[in-house]
């Protein structure tokens, strides 16, 4: 990473997905990654392995929310052993209304397709 230097481009997830299929030589997973803007700007052409000092968190990195309610009630019996297996609209339902207040009611969710339109023959 280079030093030192701010770098103003807007990047997305998928620059960050093609940045590192390029470090490693693999090709593009979609055609979102494949035309997304490569974060080289953000490295040195040269490793810079001179050390640096460490800053001491802001926050308790241990401190856990132990707040009983009832989405905590329902996130307890989830089984999050396995991806997948739980319901992702109430998972969804859960991170919304613990960060916009448990009152609160979450939009519903947009579905996209890609279609493609052909003439009947």
């Amino acid at each position: 990473m280079k030093r030192n230097f701010v770098d103003h481009t807007m990047y997305s997830t998928s620059g960050l997905l093609r940045t590192i299929e390029l470090i490693l030589g693999l090709k593009p997973m979609s055609q979102y990654d494949a035309a997304a803007t490569p974060m080289w700007r953000c490295f040195n052409k040269q490793a810079d392995l001179s050390g640096f000092t460490a800053l001491e968190p802001g926050v308790d990195i241990n401190q856990k929310n132990v707040a009983i309610n009832r989405n905590s009630k329902r996130s307890s019996q989830f089984n999050l052993t396995r991806p997948d297996e739980i319901d992702d609209l109430i998972f969804s339902e859960i991170v919304w209304q613990t960060v916009r207040g448990e009152s609160s009611v979450m939009p519903a969710p947009r579905r996209g397709a890609f279609v493609r339109a052909e003439k009947a023959a």
